[in-house]
């Protein structure tokens, strides 16, 4: 058998390797001028919203979080058809999530379900790009009902899509992404908090930076002398150092790239799927251009599991995103019961997402498509007989 295909890659270069070599051979590994660079490289793709790196997609989340001042007795709307980084690091800041369901078709957050959930309390509503597909920002907006809760996109599959014709990064009050490998670029680890309000831009970049005031006009004590910096809010350090924002610009050069062969594999999944029985494809709506992080597709008649294990038998990689984040025991253990989304919990018996990078060959795609019908073809026999 040829060896195990992932579900998801990186794809690194010379380039890239060149870029991170030049660094080191520099005189900033960390808070350098690369960070700055970086941070306007990708402020051209989050349609000019400013940019605060950090060291992960989970920094970003709570860095997010933090800037739009979650504390204990605020409550944050989370889809649970996400990574749980999504809702721990609001739990992190004392705040209550507060689940609410999906969408059918993109198994985005559904906006009458906001609707139902937005209280008084509700400090931040939580979108999550999921596979790469824009939530319905401008219904999620009008579900929120003129609360001044914030509106935040978990955008860790989205970078460089579009909803209705607007890039993501212009969509939501704070926009968190994340660059772990396999994401549609990749700073090794790495992250970062996009939006368009300078306030919250600020604060982002202060909690990022352990909450370190070195403006001396916003100082208590400004005549301290030249070293002289204060903490007035507690930050922790998640700082993307130089030597992987290199890395991240160089990647961003290829980003368009990047998503025009994700977008082509996809073409080649729906063609070649389109007629076989015991799957549903994903699905996408008309204004939107997904960045396409995953091929989510659904197993139905209870055959996941069966499928899952013959095609990792058969060396494709294939992956389930994700657990429903409420069935984590650690929110079971705070009384969040099973039930409670349905659309979420059902997608999640059938979810399969296949193998889907830039690396990935015509051939090894094909050889994906012939195990997936070779998996669900084996069975059907087996019930036959």
């Amino acid at each position: 058998m040829t060896g195990m295909l992932p579900y998801g890659r990186h794809s690194v270069t010379e380039d890239d390797v060149a870029a991170v070599a030049g660094v080191l051979r520099g005189d900033w590994l960390t808070t350098g001028p690369q960070v700055d660079a970086f941070e306007a490289d990708l402020s051209a793709w989050t349609g000019g919203a400013g940019c605060a790196t950090v060291s992960n997609g989970t920094a970003a989340l709570h860095v997010a979080y933090a800037a739009a001042g979650v504390g204990p007795g605020d409550e944050v709307i989370v889809p649970p058809m996400t990574f749980v980084a999504t809702a721990s690091s609001a739990v992190a800041l004392g705040a209550k999530i507060v689940f609410a369901d999906v969408e059918e078709e993109t198994f985005t957050l559904d906006p009458a379900a906001v609707a139902a959930a937005t209280t008084a309390r509700t400090r931040v509503v939580s979108a999550v790009d999921y596979a790469g597909h824009p939530a319905d920002y401008d219904a999620l907006r009008t579900a929120m009902g003129g609360h001044d809760a914030l509106l935040l996109a978990d955008a860790a599959h989205s970078i460089g899509a579009s909803y209705k014709g607007r890039p993501v990064g212009t969509l939501a009050d704070l926009t968190t992404l994340s660059f772990f490998p396999t994401k549609n670029l990749t700073t090794a680890e790495g992250g970062a908090v996009a939006t368009p309000h300078p306030e919250l831009l600020k604060r982002a970049r202060r909690f990022r930076n352990i909450g370190l005031v070195r403006e001396r006009d916003e100082q208590r004590w400004p005549d301290e002398g030249g070293w002289h910096q204060e903490v007035h809010e507690f930050g922790l350090n998640y700082r993307l150092p130089d030597v992987l924002c290199a890395l991240g610009r160089s990647q961003l050069r290829r980003l368009g790239q990047f998503l025009d062969r994700r977008d082509r594999l996809v073409a080649r999944y729906d063609e070649a799927l389109a007629d076989l029985p015991g799957v549903r494809l994903p699905g996408r709506r008309s204004w939107a251009r997904p960045a396409w992080h995953l091929y989510p597709i659904r197993v139905l008649d209870g055959r996941r599991r069966e499928v899952y294990d013959r095609m990792r038998a058969a060396g494709i990689g294939v992956q389930v995103n994700y657990i429903p984040v409420h069935w984590h025991p650690a929110f079971a253990d705070l009384g969040y019961r099973r039930g409670s989304c349905p659309v979420a919990e059902s997608f999640y018996s059938q979810q399969l997402s296949l193998p889907l990078y830039p690396g990935l060959s015509d051939a090894d795609q094909d050889r994906v498509i012939d195990a997936l019908t070779a998996a669900l073809r084996a069975g059907s026999v087996r019930s036959a007989a």
